[in-house]
């Protein structure tokens, strides 16, 4: 169907960059080719949890998530901890606890670079924080999440996040993570890796694929 002329269509071969009709845009919406660029799955704002599950991920629709998350600090106020996401073949029953990879680089506004990297990891990396004053530190960032519901492609991520240390320091981290076996991921957990419990507000989104042919 030609898109953006109005009255008499032509035998059109190629998209343009006409005006829309009210048919148009609604027919283009209803097949998930017009509009916002992200489709939210989930929205979860937790208190005091030790961890949550993300189920009902459409990981048969999309081939890229996007996680965002801010306001993440422990309830303890007095531990650092690792933030972890983990994933699940069977719905949510049961989630890999082994057989992850991640690189993640770290710097920080004192001036202070450094890396942290595994081949055998129990989780994916997300973010960090260190709740070493009264200031409830948050962390805030995002992770794109590709080819979960892909049986023949590994599961990758890559994310980016700054977190408040204490009242002077800030961190950021930029990296990635696999979990190298080809399976179709229908569900996903976020905890942390010390066990502590942690408060929280977090988005997953479906990206869409936009195109006209």
């Amino acid at each position: 169907m030609p898109y953006g002329y109005l009255g008499q269509t032509p035998n059109q071969q190629v998209k343009n960059s006409g005006v829309f009709s009210v048919g148009d845009a609604k027919a283009l919406t209803d097949v998930g080719q017009l509009g916002g660029s992200l489709e939210l799955i989930q929205e979860q704002t937790v208190s005091d949890v030790a961890g949550f599950n993300l189920t009902n991920i459409k990981e048969n629709v999309y081939d890229v998530h996007l996680l965002q998350f801010n306001s993440v600090h422990t309830v303890s106020n007095t531990s650092n901890t690792n933030y972890r996401l983990r994933l699940s073949t069977n719905g949510g029953v049961g989630f890999a606890t082994n057989g992850y990879q991640y690189a993640v680089q770290d710097g920080n506004s004192a001036g202070a670079f450094g890396e942290v990297k595994s081949t055998s990891a129990s989780e994916m990396f997300l973010t960090f924080t260190s709740d070493t004053d009264t200031n409830n530190a948050n962390a805030n960032g995002y992770c794109y999440i590709y080819n979960l519901g892909n049986p023949n492609k590994y599961s990758f991520t890559t994310l980016q996040s700054m977190a408040q240390i204490n009242s002077s320091t800030n961190y950021m981290w930029f990296g990635g993570n696999v979990y190298p076996q080809a399976n179709i991921v229908n569900a996903l957990n976020i905890s942390t890796s010390t066990g502590f419990n942690f408060d929280g507000h977090f988005k997953l989104f479906g990206v869409k694929e936009l195109w006209v042919t």
